[in-house]
């Protein structure tokens, strides 16, 4: 009974969200809390909420102080030199621009972190999008699934947890799987090219003018995503390159350059929050944070915590200064920590009831002996459902144990079962349950379920090739 209303609240919710009945947020809560009153357990409601709460406020803080940190990076100008070298080569071409968002999201995701990706990505790209009216879920799809791929680096967490749970070495798993993951990341860029084809298909081969003298539209200017709002052309000038643009995190600025050739700049470069002379203090402190990370010197809300407070200390030593920072990342703290703790109530019920544990040994009964020997390829294929449905934590440390128990009894080894383990990751970036996906979507201004409907469909196939390749190679 447990496990076909643990399916049946899954699907509800999902059917909710993208069907645009109700907002995200007020999905999570109500939906397992009806479904809480339906299993006869009502009473224990509460208990549940705050058992999830308390396991998911350490990511509630990690992400709001995240914010802030990286916010306050973008405003100061470290990410720049990335972000013009990936405008320049996107130019005006639809085409381009996709790949280059596939490009810029898979290079930021080296720090292991999804919401720091995805504020850097949007904060880059999403000027360009509005720009030349691209689909927005063409870029959200794109940088959740190479940030997916990318999640199996050691340091992300599923590999880790594969390796904690396996009590096997984190080395052992992920670098056999390095061929595997790289083919999974040419298919994420192939994925970029074939969507950015569409989109230049759709709109036609655009020029810079012609993306540029279009009629006026309301644009941010300023960095952080909400200073202050004015109405200006997309483009005033001629075709000397001198027209104004939108400034800042939404909008997109026009710069000539000694040759005369006009880029678009996704990050204001004249914005007053830049800080060119502690540009390699900045650069310092985040590497500094970063390895601190790696090296899990204190945990990781701490290090966000402290590095938040230094970063806003040293870049903007007035109080006024600092409290104009924070309330410029406010709505993305606000909009992202309100919906962890939603998802709290919605993993607090499917694990205080018992649904997690009663689906994961459905699924695994369901299992035909005769797939035995072949349960690191099983293992792969249940990864794809079980991460999108269940936190990393429920299915590495609840179901990964049994699937390799299973496994070994037919002589396959755990640490081809930890390699497949991780082959669903590139659809659980896209999980109603990971927080920095309401990052994605809530700076995007896309709606979940749209992106949901789009991305679902491209990242399990991003999924089976990455679980393909691994078996073509060897590997699992």
């Amino acid at each position: 009974m447990l496990t076909v209303l643990g399916f049946a609240m899954i699907a509800t919710f999902l059917v909710l969200i993208m069907t645009k009945k109700m907002s995200p947020i007020a999905s999570l809560v109500l939906i397992p809390a009806l479904f809480c009153v339906a299993v006869g357990q009502g009473a224990k409601l509460g208990d549940y909420v705050i058992e999830g709460v308390g396991t998911l406020a350490p990511t509630a803080a990690m992400l709001m102080f995240a914010i802030v940190y990286f916010g306050v990076m973008i405003d100061v100008g470290l990410f720049d030199p990335i972000v013009r070298a990936i405008l320049r080569f996107c130019k005006a071409d639809p085409m381009r621009i996709v790949v280059g968002t596939a490009l810029l999201a898979a290079i930021v995701s080296l720090d292991g972190d999804g919401s720091t990706t995805f504020m850097i990505t949007v904060s880059a790209m999403y000027p360009l999008y509005k720009r030349l009216k691209m689909s927005l879920v063409v870029m959200t799809c794109v940088a959740a699934t190479a940030n997916g791929v990318m999640n199996t680096l050691p340091w992300g967490g599923p590999t880790a947890r594969a390796a904690t749970a396996l009590k096997v070495d984190a080395a052992d798993i992920f670098v056999p799987m390095i061929p595997a993951l790289a083919v999974g990341l040419l298919a994420v860029i192939l994925l970029a090219f074939v969507l950015g084809r569409r989109e230049r298909k759709r709109l036609g081969t655009l020029t810079l003018d012609e993306a540029l003298v279009t009629e006026p539209e309301t644009v941010l200017v300023g960095a952080g995503g909400g200073d202050r709002l004015t109405k200006a052309p997309r483009g005033t000038g001629t075709g000397n390159g001198t027209g104004t643009g939108g400034a800042g995190a939404g909008g997109a600025d026009i710069a000539e350059g000694d040759d005369e050739e006009q880029e678009f700049k996704g990050l204001d470069p004249d914005r007053p929050t830049l800080r060119p002379k502690l540009y390699w203090f900045n650069a310092g402190l985040t590497v500094a944070l970063l390895a601190a990370m790696i090296l899990e010197l204190m945990p990781i809300p701490v290090l966000f915590l402290i590095g938040a407070a230094l970063a806003l200390t040293v870049n903007f030593p007035r109080m006024p200064d600092q409290r104009a920072r924070i309330a410029a990342h406010a709505d993305n703290v606000l909009n992202v920590s309100g919906m962890v703790f939603a998802a709290a109530v919605f993993t607090g019920v499917l694990t205080g009831t018992g649904m997690v544990e009663h689906m994961a040994d459905w699924l695994v009964g369901a299992i035909p002996d005769a797939m035995g020997p072949h349960m690191a390829v099983v293992t792969g294929v249940l990864s794809l459902p079980l991460t999108y449905f269940m936190s990393n934590d429920g299915f590495y440390f609840g179901v990964l144990p049994v699937l390799a128990e299973a496994g070994a009894a037919h002589g396959v080894s755990h640490l081809e079962i930890a390699r497949a383990s991780i082959a669903g990751q590139p659809l659980h970036m896209s999980s109603p349950l990971v927080p920095a996906v309401y990052v994605l979507v809530g700076m995007a201004k896309v709606e979940f379920g749209d992106h949901t409907r789009f991305t679902v469909k491209w990242a399990v196939l991003t999924s089976l090739v990455v679980l393909c390749a691994g078996v073509l190679f060897g590997i699992i």
